[in-house]
């Protein structure tokens, strides 16, 4: 009988010392998450994964870990891309951000020096960024998990990957990843850079004197044709070119500036250069006359805002473009054609913020928008209507 006594005194001391390991708190201090969206950066540290061997000569950058989480205060978005509608990356002043739930939630990826210039991703598990001034090119295969340094863009046009191995960036093109970069030959006094859709298809645009053309190649370069030719009362600026299609191009001409105004203009093309329609045509009291018009001609479509924001093309059909209003309240708006440029339509919201303006969209319908400003913290919108109505998602971080 006392040996049995023993033996229930001796379980019920061993089951109440499993019980009390059970519910106390473990070593790392780990909580349960809120899932209800912060009115500053939620940064959510990823687990602890090992970095993946890096190609010679680069250099590996793997995500923060749950006893390190980031410090980094994100502000001041300086690029923008989706991978689909709930997913994509933002970057800033030496830090990548990714996104799974369409903005509400933001996990820091990379930490590093200078601005991220440029975010490309070519599906959810392959991104790019070009960093800083001296265009260093970090890609990750692994959704962000690490980012690894590549290569360097040769220069800061619009870059844009068409594979996992090849890409354009003007009239650099890359068919290593970004490790090595070769020049395609373009027309000679281009003005902006040249456009290129694939190693044949390209397009690029000159101004001779009172007229403006735009060129077209289809043979990698080597012979460029004049597709269209106006005349013009304004001097080039600048120029925008996107493309969906191995015959589409959506050119956009900017003109001149004057009382925080900039005149410009964007044209449409399906057939490769064969017929041009026109989207916009945005004169202004302060810049002149939009380019490819004459003094004076103040007919045709215009986009919101006193100047250009930024261009987003979807599809043949379907592009988007901001405006932006410097001596407006809430000087930043979105407007959009869906049959091609036939008609353009000016989205009815306007948001506050007197810095760059982001847009990018996953399809026809879902985009998001993102403002800035110098004394304001960062804000992003999104939209599953297509453009006309956004929805307030995140702020982040105040500008410091």
């Amino acid at each position: 009988m006392m040996m049995l006594r023993k033996t229930f005194t001796l379980l019920a001391i061993t089951l109440f010392a499993l019980t009390g390991c059970q519910s106390s708190g473990t070593a790392s201090g780990t909580g349960n998450a809120s899932n209800s969206p912060a009115p500053s950066a939620t940064i959510t540290p990823q687990p602890t994964t090992a970095a993946d061997t890096p190609a010679p000569g680069s250099t590996a950058v793997p995500n923060k870990g749950n006893e390190t989480p980031s410090k980094v205060s994100m502000n001041g978005v300086t690029a923008v891309r989706l991978a689909d509608a709930k997913s994509g990356w933002i970057g800033g002043k030496g830090w990548i951000a990714r996104t799974d739930d369409g903005g509400v939630k933001w996990k820091v990826q990379y930490e590093g020096t200078g601005d991220i210039k440029q975010l490309f991703a070519l599906n959810n598990q392959d991104a790019w960024a070009a960093i800083g001034d001296e265009g260093k090119l970090l890609s990750t295969k692994d959704g962000g998990q690490h980012w690894t340094t590549v290569g360097k863009v040769p220069n800061q046009a619009f870059l844009h990957f068409v594979s996992k191995t090849e890409a354009f960036s003007g009239n650099a093109h890359t068919v290593d990843g970004g490790a090595k970069w070769t020049s395609l030959p373009v027309p000679e006094g281009i003005k902006g850079d040249a456009y290129f859709h694939d190693a044949n298809h390209g397009w690029a645009v000159r101004q001779v004197k009172d007229q403006i053309e735009v060129q077209r190649t289809q043979d990698g370069g080597k012979t460029w044709n004049k597709v269209m030719s106006r005349n013009t009362a304004a001097s080039l600026t600048g120029v925008v070119i996107r493309s969906a299609g191995v015959n589409d191009a959506w050119v956009e001409f900017i003109g001149e500036s004057g009382m925080t105004q900039t005149s410009y203009s964007l044209f449409h093309t399906k057939d490769g250069g064969k017929n041009w329609m026109t989207v916009l045509a945005n004169s202004t009291a302060g810049g002149g006359p939009a380019p490819g018009f004459p003094t004076g001609e103040n007919k045709g479509p215009k986009n919101t805002g006193s100047k250009p924001g930024p261009l987003y093309v979807v599809s043949p059909d379907v592009a988007y473009m901001g405006g932006q209003c410097p001596s407006c309240d809430k000087p930043n708006s979105v407007g959009w054609t869906k049959d091609g440029g036939k008609t353009w339509v000016n989205g009815k919201e306007s948001f506050t913020g007197y810095g760059e303006l982001l847009l990018a969209m996953a399809d026809i319908n879902q985009g998001w928008l993102i403002t800035n400003g110098n004394e304001q913290p960062s804000v992003m919108y999104t939209t599953a209507s297509g453009g006309v109505s956004w929805n307030k998602v995140h702020t982040f971080d105040a500008a410091k």
